[in-house]
């Protein structure tokens, strides 16, 4: 398969955040970047409409020993001769022939300096948050006697329907959700280390799994 034949494509590469910094263009502007370390991937299924009802590509990442993944996964990459990989994940394509497993992908032949990408990953967890910082409710007096100060306030009605309606926003669990940040543009490839430089920021501290995918040219 030629090299650069992928970049028109929608299949994506597995990778890990290394943390941000800024570099300088030619008109002195500063230009806030975070580094990825993305690839090498290995190509571990294909699925067809023929045979699975979709067409996927599924990509491993990560080298582990054996001990450390399940006897299934054990099972599903020893079929096709691949070392274990700690990560597996599908993308969808259109046409699933160019490709064949084992084929190892990366950073190089999938991305383009220029090239604009959808980058997906987990938020920061920040653990158990009120309703102020959660969902920028506004605080209760402070003052003449009020015992409401950060509280909830009402959360429903009494008789009818007589319970707490789904959805409703309320103190818990802030951060820690999967985050699609779409259209970063990749400023810089640095194909001996396996980084890609992209403009802005993306979920996660650094060492973070994302998932890198590129966006199909018109």
């Amino acid at each position: 398969m030629p090299i650069g034949s992928l970049r028109n494509t929608s299949l994506g590469l597995l990778g890990n955040k290394i943390g941000m910094t800024q570099l300088f263009d030619d008109a002195g502007n500063i230009i806030p970047v975070t580094l990825l370390k993305v690839g090498p991937c290995v190509i571990t299924q294909i699925k067809t409409t023929l045979k699975d009802g979709y067409n996927a590509i599924q990509v491993g990442y990560g080298t582990v020993p054996e001990r450390s993944i399940t006897k299934a996964q054990v099972g599903h990459l020893k079929k096709s001769y691949i070392q274990p990989l700690k990560y597996l994940k599908e993308f969808r394509v259109d046409d699933p022939s160019q490709f064949s497993i084992g084929q190892i992908l990366t950073v190089e032949t999938s991305f383009a300096v220029g090239q604009l990408i959808n980058v997906t990953g987990k938020s920061i967890g920040k653990g158990f948050s009120g309703l102020q910082k959660r969902w920028n409710f506004t605080r209760g007096p402070m003052t003449h006697g009020s015992k409401n100060h950060r509280g909830p306030g009402s959360i429903g009605m009494g008789t009818s329907p007589g319970r707490v309606l789904p959805g409703k926003k309320m103190a818990g669990q802030l951060g820690n959700k999967t985050k699609n940040i779409k259209k970063l543009k990749v400023v810089s490839i640095v194909g001996h280390e396996d980084m890609l430089i992209v403009k802005g920021a993306v979920p996660g501290k650094p060492g973070n799994l994302l998932s890198i995918i590129p966006v199909p040219s018109k």
